[in-house]
């Protein structure tokens, strides 16, 4: 009984007391790029905010590293959020911004493998084991609390050996997006004839193929687009609030990376000067795929109340995630961008279009030589020497 309790903890509020957390209010709650009337559509903005894949503490996976913690409690929720930003971009690639999660109701394949992309197991490509050895290349030790930006450049580095998901990850360095770096590193040659008799993987096929024309039309990688900022000294500049909410409008967006210091939210949409979030300090049991191969995932959604954090209490170190599926996406998110974010005086970022000359040249990043592939890369914290890090890279934390 004990156990079956522990199973499904997160499940004890009921869905009328998650109702009742939204006032009655003429106002536009925004979530992920989708707006929602709160008087009309509440039970839809529930509805879609309990889809999204929530990634908390978890207890009694094999330890880490093989000697390591076996919980993350304390220290591994900028992680959890980390992967809740990377799950919702494999969502949006995979299923669509406009799927739906339905209790106990049966999901697509391709749902179940984003899933076991996380699960709390060394070989699981995205795993708590795996961002946080791949952290130690970041100079953070095992079980030690990291801020988003390190958080951002880990997953750059682990999306290299994911050849089912095939993101391109570019992370902004001095609050600044270059755009000529980012169609490089996306931008898909076509196949040599090297490479002819070789099929390409589903990635690779764009939207161009089905308008009809030549398949050896360059492609577009989907892309994670990550954007470390700091907002302010101490806390968040108010000259900034109209901007970063606007973020969450973007049909593109995947939401940001914050919180408060060493207490990390995923957060996900607004409500007024309300940013909603989902918070990861729920420590759940570890759970692992049944005998048929699938993952029993209802710890992996929220059914509690949604939090919510007044936008000026805010800690000012924060990353803010998009996805760009195709590269008609990308340039429209440009444009919004021009439009909504550069028109302040004082820029929450800059975006340009070549790269700046003072800084060295830009290299797409490419998975490094190593012994093993995919996921079980990572047994030991030596195979990290393997990896190109960022040591110039400022290091943003909360």
């Amino acid at each position: 009984m004990e156990s079956v309790l522990s199973k499904y903890e997160n499940q004890i509020t009921i869905f009328a007391d998650y109702l009742e957390e939204f006032p009655d209010t003429d106002e536009l709650v925004w979530i992920l790029g989708k707006q929602h009337l709160l008087k009309t559509e509440k039970s839809k903005l529930l509805s879609d905010i309990s889809a999204r894949l929530w990634f908390t503490y978890r207890r009694k996976f094999s330890p880490i590293g093989g000697t390591g913690p076996s919980s993350d409690a304390g220290w591994g929720c900028m992680l959890r959020c980390g992967q809740m930003m990377l799950a919702q971009a494999l969502i949006c690639r995979h299923l669509g911004r406009d799927w739906n999660w339905e209790k106990q109701k049966e999901q697509p394949k391709e749902y179940q493998r984003i899933l076991q992309c996380f699960l709390d197991r060394k070989d699981c490509c995205y795993s708590i084991h795996q961002m946080a050895q791949m952290g130690v290349g970041e100079g953070k030790s095992v079980g030690e609390w990291f801020g988003p930006n390190t958080v951002a450049q880990v997953l750059k580095k682990l999306a290299l050996f994911d050849e089912w998901n095939s993101l391109a990850v570019y992370v902004s360095m001095d609050n600044t997006v270059v755009i000529e770096d980012i169609k490089k590193m996306c931008r898909i040659l076509p196949f040599s004839a090297d490479t002819a008799d070789e099929s390409p993987p589903d990635s690779f096929i764009t939207s161009n193929q089905s308008k009809g024309t030549s398949a050896f039309c360059p492609a577009w990688k989907p892309l994670l687009l990550i954007v470390p900022l700091r907002l302010g000294i101490n806390q968040i500049n108010p000259v900034y609030v109209d901007a970063f909410k606007e973020c969450f409008k973007m049909p593109q967006s995947l939401g940001a990376l914050g919180g408060k210091p060493n207490n990390a939210y995923y957060f996900i949409g607004f409500l007024g000067d309300e940013l909603i979030f989902l918070d990861p300090h729920t420590t759940q049991t570890f759970v692992d795929t049944e005998e048929n191969g699938t993952v029993d995932d209802q710890t992996f959604h929220c059914l509690q109340s949604p939090q919510q954090m007044n936008i000026l209490n805010l800690d000012p170190s924060v990353a803010l995630g998009f996805f760009c599926k195709e590269e008609k996406d990308f340039d429209n998110w440009c444009c919004l961008v021009q439009k909504e974010i550069l028109k302040e005086n004082l820029r929450m970022f800059e975006l340009v279009q070549k790269h700046p000359p003072h800084w060295p040249p830009f290299v797409p990043p490419t998975k490094p030589e190593v012994t093993t592939t995919g996921a079980e890369f990572i047994d030991s914290t030596e195979q990290l020497e393997d990896l190109d890090l960022e040591e110039d890279f400022e290091i943003l934390s909360l």
